[in-house]
């Protein structure tokens, strides 16, 4: 019994992480900007970020062939991607291609809030006081409208807990949702360079990874404020 305990154990800590050779691929489409992250969490990562505006449909598969070599597809163990909210060609894009390439490699696909990663990035920006308060998290919306999320880091920076999922709505209204919350809470509003937090887009996966969680590639849906679209 003793014996089966120990290899129960064992396997369950050998899920929990990647082996040195599997790494994690994270992107960023969201914005005018591509943002490329790879890591396998034991000393080997880099991320890169390149202003292509509209020749991202274009270009984004050669981007990404250059980015892991000398790597292959075969390394990868899982894929981020960041789901939205955004521009809705950009996220489409994005999503699209981190969902093709978990079918094709039968890997899994963790689509990461674009505003959860803003907010993670604060964490690992000021770890000692982030993780001691909440995050209120803006960006502009269209319609004059705004997206809002607030989010509550884990004491032990294993991960976000989320206190008000991504929403959209009226300028006013999210000012008084600020307004009456009853805890103090840090507020980051989205602007340029969002597609540097990458990083933090797989930093996010790689914590859910580490807690079990493998999503089908077919659960990865862009956000885009509204109802989720069948891609």
């Amino acid at each position: 019994m003793l014996d089966k305990q120990i290899l129960k154990i064992a396997l369950t800590t050998e899920l929990k992480h990647l082996q040195s050779t599997q790494y994690g691929l994270a992107l960023h489409t969201t914005t005018r900007e591509l943002g490329l992250a790879f890591r396998n969490f034991a000393g080997d990562t880099r991320s890169e970020v390149w202003y292509l505006e509209r020749e991202l449909s274009s270009h984004l598969h050669q981007y990404l062939i250059e980015f892991i070599k000398p790597h292959t597809w075969a390394d990868l163990a899982f894929i981020a991607v960041a789901k939205g909210p955004g521009g809705f060609t950009g996220t489409r894009i994005g999503v699209v291609t981190a969902r093709t390439l978990g079918q094709q490699l039968g890997i899994p696909v963790f689509a990461i809030s674009t505003l959860a990663a803003l907010a993670w990035s604060q964490v690992f920006q000021t770890p000692s006081q982030s993780t001691q308060s909440t995050i209120a998290v803006q960006m502009p919306a269209q319609r004059g409208q705004v997206f809002g999320a607030i989010y509550q880091p884990a004491p032990d920076a294993s991960g976000l807990r989320i206190l008000l999922a991504d929403t959209v709505m009226t300028p006013e209204a999210w000012q008084e949702k600020l307004a009456s919350w009853n805890t103090d809470y840090q507020l980051i509003e989205a602007q340029s360079g969002i597609a540097a937090t990458v990083t933090s887009v797989l930093q996010l996966a790689h914590l859910d990874w580490q807690q079990g969680q493998r999503p089908h590639w077919s659960e990865a849906l862009p956000y885009y404020g509204q109802h989720p679209v069948e891609i």
